[in-house]
């Protein structure tokens, strides 16, 4: 099939650094546009920006360190409660999480096999998310460093129950 573009458009194409194929620049980002606009270019164009951006004089340790540590628990005191959701009203289609957690016991399963299906280690591997959302319920803190430190000290009283001592790789 014939190429329908105007030679001007022609000139003008350039190709996605994510997936290779010819895309027409927006007019207004036609110097500096390396990507198309599939959702998935795009996804890849914001990750090498903020790659770039972390690497550069600006971006550098800008998350990490006692300063910006303290920038945020500033702005969080001026800012109480900003991360916490809002409380969904109750709909038809909202579903409670019991709903989905819950064992469905029949009369033919003892006790133990049913324990033996959800041990806890296999709930807590597998949502990641629920233990650090508990974490910082519990401490009242989103901080990174704060969440890390309480993660350990439930780690070493875990080790402390189990009476066993499990290897964590830690990170400095």
């Amino acid at each position: 099939m014939a190429n329908l573009l105007p030679s001007k458009q022609k000139s003008q194409q350039r190709n996605c650094l994510c997936c290779n194929e010819l895309f027409i620049p927006d007019a207004r980002n036609r110097h500096h546009q390396q990507y198309c606009d599939k959702p998935e270019c795009r996804n890849a164009s914001k990750r090498a920006a903020q790659e770039r951006w972390l690497n550069s004089s600006k971006g550098e340790g800008y998350f990490s360190g006692e300063y910006n540590v303290n920038r945020v628990r500033k702005w969080r005191k001026e800012h109480p409660g900003y991360w916490k959701r809002k409380k969904a009203q109750c709909t038809e289609d909202a579903v409670a999480l019991q709903d989905i957690s819950n064992v469905q016991v029949t009369e033919n399963k003892t006790d133990k096999e049913i324990s033996q299906k959800h041990a806890l280690q296999d709930i807590c591997f597998v949502q990641p998310a629920l233990i650090i959302g508990l974490i910082a319920n519990l401490t009242g803190s989103t901080l990174q460093d704060d969440i890390a430190a309480t993660s350990r000290r439930f780690i070493d009283f875990g080790r402390d129950i189990l009476g066993k001592a499990m290897q964590i790789p830690t990170t400095s």
